[in-house]
């Protein structure tokens, strides 16, 4: 649990595991504003993932290049440790769909955006969304400037 690994269930409240706790403080308080409002709406929090340790982060990467083949197409699901939001604290991934459905319409509210079109539950702060709403989505990781080498 050390490395970001995740039991299901885990929500936005359970700082007792470093996958919720070592997310940044202001993307932490979008998720649980965000979780409170949709709580009222019936809907529930999980993060499936959030924070991760560097190790965790290289395990993912070399599980993705086993199940997809190659290094590219590793790359339009899971990033190297540099490049990772999830290594920074930077990103949640969010569940189940209902959690995910309920922010696609009311997450740029709290400036929780849907990064990547091809993964509906990963979701990074965005300030300015609040005033403006969410930016445009990459298709995958491949595109996002971020992740360029």
């Amino acid at each position: 649990m050390d490395d970001g690994v995740l039991p299901a269930g885990v929500t936005v409240f359970d700082d007792a595991y470093p996958g919720v706790a070592r997310l940044d403080p202001e993307l932490l308080r979008a998720l649980r504003a965000a979780a409170r409002e949709a709580a009222d709406d019936g809907v529930e929090f999980s993060v499936t993932s959030g924070w991760r340790s560097a190790e965790y982060q290289d395990q993912l990467l070399r599980e993705a290049v086993a199940e997809y083949g190659s290094v590219e197409a590793a790359a339009r699901w899971v990033a190297t440790r540099e490049r990772s939001a999830h290594v920074s604290g930077d990103a949640v991934d969010i569940g189940p769909f209902a959690a995910t459905a309920w922010l696609s319409v009311h997450g740029d509210e709290y400036g929780l955006c849907q990064i990547y079109a091809n993964e509906p539950w990963h979701h990074e702060l965005r300030p300015e969304a609040v005033e403006r709403g969410c930016p445009p989505m990459y298709a995958d990781p491949t595109h996002d400037p971020r992740m360029q080498r």
